[in-house]
Formats: structure tokens, sequence, C-alpha cells
């Protein structure tokens, strides 16, 4: 009750009388104040908004550059440490092989004493290998007994005949333990050629990332191009699984993935580059990280770096959140002005308002001319009045069907109480257009579908035809397109037409609607077995008050639509023949232009 009370004395004097208008000459002061203060303050809290976006959005991208700069840092710092150490064992391979022959390579303890060498100076090499171009290994070194090994079917050993260098992704192979090759071709006098190959132990990749100095929450790790891990990740899985992270960006081809590629991995090929690139994720917590990655060079792998967004940009909270305040602050400081000074405005202009209305009250009740205005007003009322409560109950028992399982599905019943809701709509514009000797009406132009008038129309006779047992079809030749037209226009001619169809044929006539689609119109053809029109009459029934019906008709009927026809941009042609019936055609153009002109003959 106290905020009611309190409502009441804060709410302008207009209020109400923006509903309950019991002057005439008054505006609906309501509408206006709320146009006032949405105008208002749309164009006041626009440039404000839009300047508050411009500033988030460019202080969230400064900071997230900032905290992102050291993630970039480390990711080009690490692959080109990675990149260094491949290079640097590839180069040992070359050097290898341009120093000692082919004869020298498979002598008997010289591969050993090379690997020997190599890893007393380098350290990394699990063993060496020499393979001739049919693909067995003529001569080892190392842990395990691969002399006479055929890899001549290995998928390494067909890239590195046809590249000449290949350095291979992490892999069990024979050993069955993590590790990968680096294996070069070299050729020999001739055609004849041999491979150089050398495993590299993964304990090297993992000291090198273990060697950063990252935060615990930190995850670095290496992966392939398909999202099997290289390398031990902290959180995201071990050696030779997938990856469990989720990557945005522009989907790959399908082509470019192998069958076992996941869903959740499909956009790396997509966000990753040879240069350094920052990238957003959520993690299994649904919370947001910064992913850091990198291509690196003549190599099959992929550096990556995660780490939590709340570590690098608490300082980018604590902005927003200042941001966020002012604007609500700003915006509800120009909001409490705008209430005013709209209220202020628009009570000002209600006051001098009523000052006019009363004036100009005075001068009506002078005026006996207006007698006339005020009792078509009048009855425009008390038609509206019934009008207004048949379309509120055919609302209220539609929503009732609406409730109930039985009746929304009856298509039948909801179509009768859409045809009532149409046909108040329907009669609430006639009564505008009974005004119009005093007040011009427009005509609505908007698209409607011929087959929807013409079933509308036959569906406010329906009753007459089933208690005169009148046979009714309606035929659709072809497309039914919309047209540019006025709908209250359309029903009142068809509605005619049909009309003077149902009064020309006996009980248990008959009438066929067809409706006909040409290039340039459409053309609705109402036939009936009728009495017909004598040859003498035909050419007079468009003239204003002609009738054959005697005293029971104006003679207006006709010649109100064939006018209404030509407003709409149409033709009416009338083909009749005593005791057979008669036959209207309405064409109306499909390329109408309401503010152009056009000529349409039904006959062409």
């Amino acid at each position: 009750m106290k905020i009611r009370n309190i409502i009441n004395k804060i709410k302008p004097r207009f209020w109400d009388e923006a509903i309950h208008q019991d002057q005439p000459g008054l505006f609906n002061y309501r509408r206006i104040w709320k146009l006032t203060v949405f105008c208002v303050s749309f164009v006041a809290i626009t440039p404000l908004m839009v300047l508050s976006f411009m500033d988030y959005n460019l202080s969230r991208k400064t900071l997230q550059a900032e905290a992102s700069f050291p993630i970039m840092r480390l990711v080009s710092n690490t692959t080109l440490n990675v990149g260094t150490f491949l290079e640097e064992k590839t180069a040992l391979l070359r050097f290898i092989v341009q120093n000692n022959n082919y004869h020298d390579l498979i002598r008997p303890g010289h591969l050993e004493k090379l690997l020997s060498d190599i890893n007393s100076s380098f350290g990394g090499f699990a063993d060496l290998g020499v393979i001739d171009s049919r693909g067995i290994q003529i001569s080892y070194t190392g842990p395990f007994d691969f002399q006479g090994k055929d890899y001549s079917m290995q998928e390494w050993f067909n890239e590195v005949v046809e590249k000449n260098l290949y350095v291979s992704e992490v892999f069990r192979g024979y050993r069955d333990e993590p590790h990968f090759v680096i294996a070069f071709k070299e050729y020999l006098p001739g055609e004849n050629w041999f491979i150089l190959r050398a495993t590299i132990d993964t304990e090297e990749f993992n000291r090198l990332l273990q060697s950063l100095n990252v935060r615990p929450s930190t995850d670095v790790f290496l992966v392939n191009k398909n999202g099997i891990l290289q390398t031990p990740s902290a959180f995201h899985g071990d050696v030779l699984e997938r990856v469990k992270i989720d990557l945005p960006g522009p989907d790959v081809k399908s082509s470019d993935l192998e069958p076992a590629d996941s869903n959740n991995f499909k956009n790396l090929l997509g966000c990753v580059s040879r240069e350094s690139s920052i990238l957003e994720i959520n993690d299994s917590k649904d919370s947001k990280k910064f992913l850091g990655c990198a291509l690196i060079n003549n190599s099959p792998f992929i550096f990556m770096v995660i780490k939590s967004q709340r570590e690098l940009m608490e300082n980018w909270w604590k902005m927003r959140m200042e941001l966020i305040g002012f604007m609500l602050i700003s915006v509800t400081s120009i909001l409490l002005v705008i209430l005013s000074a709209a209220t202020y405005l628009v009570s000002r202009i209600h006051d001098a308002d009523i000052k006019r209305a009363s004036a100009l009250h005075k001068i009506e009740h002078t005026n006996k001319m207006a007698s006339i205005g005020r009792l078509a007003a009048g009855v425009a009322h008390e038609i509206n009045n019934p009008l207004a409560i048949i379309n509120e109950k055919a609302g209220l028992l539609k929503d009732l069907f609406g409730y109930s399982e039985k009746y929304s599905k009856d298509e039948k019943l909801n179509s009768i109480a859409d045809s009532i809701i149409h046909s108040v709509e329907r009669c609430s514009a006639i009564t505008r257009r009974l005004l119009g000797f005093a007040k011009h009406v427009d005509v609505e132009w908007k698209k409607v579908r011929i087959d929807n008038v013409v079933r509308d129309v036959l569906g406010f006779l329906d009753k007459e035809a089933q208690y005169r047992e009148l046979e009714v079809n309606l035929e659709i030749d072809g497309e039914n397109p919309e047209l540019i037209s006025d709908q209250g226009q359309l029903e009142q001619v068809f509605l005619n037409i049909i009309n003077n169809a149902f009064a020309a044929v006996d009980d248990k006539g008959r009438i066929d609607v067809k409706i006909s689609t040409y290039p340039e119109h459409v053309q609705v053809r109402i036939a009936d077995n009728g009495c017909g029109i004598a040859p003498e009459n035909l050419k007079k029934i468009f003239e204003p008050f002609f009738t054959t019906k005697g005293e029971q008709g104006t003679g207006l009927g006709l010649s109100i639509t064939y006018g209404l026809v030509k407003k709409l941009g149409g033709d009416l042609s009338v083909e009749s023949e005593p005791g057979k019936g008669s036959v209207f055609t309405v064409c109306l153009s499909r390329k109408f232009n309401p503010k152009g002109t056009v000529s349409l003959d039904c006959h062409k």
C-alpha cells in the first residue's frame, strides 16, 4: 500500500489521461513521454555505450597483449632451441656421411667408434645404422640386435628415399619404447645409394623442456600435427597419448586428417604456423587458458605452452569492474536527468493542450455542422464496442484451445477462431471506411496470397452454401505467388462477386473458383451455373446505379468492385449466357507498384 501511494504521488498528471481521454484533441501523452525518453536516452546513452565498449575492448587487447608477451617469448625461444637441437643432430649425420665413405661405415667396429665419439662430444644418440637401397640394415651399433632388419615397408624409409632427409615423429617401432629417428640419404657412384639412420633418445627432449623456468601451473610439451604427445604433459596426457584440449580456429579439411584424429584436435593445423601464436582455450574445468604454439622448422613437432589467464590477467579483472561501474553510474545519472526533463516538458504540453481543448470544445458546440460527424463517430463507436468484445472473447477462446491437448491440435476450431478475429478486424476496417467522408484512411499495402484471401471469403459464406446445398469448388493451377496489394479491398472485391454468384444460382447450384498464375499476372475465374446476364445488359453492369435486381438492388456493388480492381492495378471482365451462367475474371498484376500506374487486360 505504501509503495502504491508513493507511485501515485510521483506519477505525472498526464499518465492516466494517456489512456482515458474524455476531451477531443488531446494527445496520447504517455506515448509522447515514452517516445521522448526513448529517443533522448538512445541519443545520449548510445555514444557512451559505444565508447565504453571500444575502451573495454582496447584495454582488454592491450593487457592481453602485455600478458601474452612472456608466452610468445617462451614459445619463440624454446622453438629456436628445439630447432637448433634437431639441426645439430642433422648436421652431425651429414658430417659423418660426408667424411666417411660407404665402405668405412659398414666396416665392423667403425660405426661403433663413431657413435662413441659423437656421444662423448654431443650426446643424445641411442644408435646408428646403415641401410642399403633395399631397406636392409647392413650395419648397426646400439643396444639392440637390429642387424639385418628390413625397413623397406616402414613409413620413414619411404620418406627419406623421397626427401633425402627425414626427421620422424616419436614412435615405438621394433624396440617398443618412445624414440624418433633422423635419417640421411647419400648417393654412391652410379645410381646406388644408402641411408645413415640415427635414433635419438626422447629423454633429450624431456630434459630440454624441463630446463625451462616455468611455474608449476604452466604446462609445456611437444605434439605432432595429429595431436599426439611427443613429450610428457603435466596436465594433458603422457607420451604417445592424444592431447586433451579443444582448440578454436578454422576447420581443417578431412583429407588432411588421419582416421584416428579426434574432433577436439581437428582445428590444430588451422591454428598454428611457423610463427608463434596465442590462442584462448577452455580446460576440463571450463577455466580460460592461454595456449602458445608454433611449428618447429624442418620437423613434425609443434611446441605448446599452456598458462592460466587468471594468473596473467589479474589487472584486467580489476580494470573491467571499474569500467563497468563507471558505465552503470553514468547511465543511471543520464536516465534520471532524462526522466525528470521529459516528465516536466510533457506535463507542460499536457496543461497547454487541456486549455486548448477546452477552448475548442466551446467553439465546437457553436458549429451545428459537426453534428453529422458526431453521429458517424457515435455509430462507429457503438459498432466497435461489440466488435471489441467479440475480438476479446475470440482471443480468449483461442487461448483456451491452446491449453487443451484435445483442441490445440484441432485445426478447424483454431481456423474458426482466427476467422472470427479476422472478421472483426475487417469490420473495424469497414467502420473506418464509413468515416472516410470526414477522415482519410490510408490503404495498407502488403504482401498477400490470393488463395488465402479467396479461402477466407468462401469461409464467410460456408454456412449459406451448406444451407442451400451449393457445390463450391476451388482450384489452384500452378504456383500461387505473393502480390503487393490491400487485403481488405481484395476481400471486398471477391466477396461482392461471389455474393452475386450466390444470388444468381438456385439451391443445389454450382460455383467454381479457379486461380491461375501467368508470368505477368494472376487470374481468378469465378463461374456459376445461374440465370446468366442478358447480352444487352453486359455492357452496363459496371455502371453506377445499374441493377437487374429491381428494388432489391442499389446498382453500386459491381461498380465499386470494378473501381477497386482498377485501383489495385488489375482488370475485371465478365462473360455470360442467359440460362447457363456467368464467368467473372479478375486479373491482378504480379509487378504492381502502388505508386505507379499499371494497365492490365484480362483478355491479353
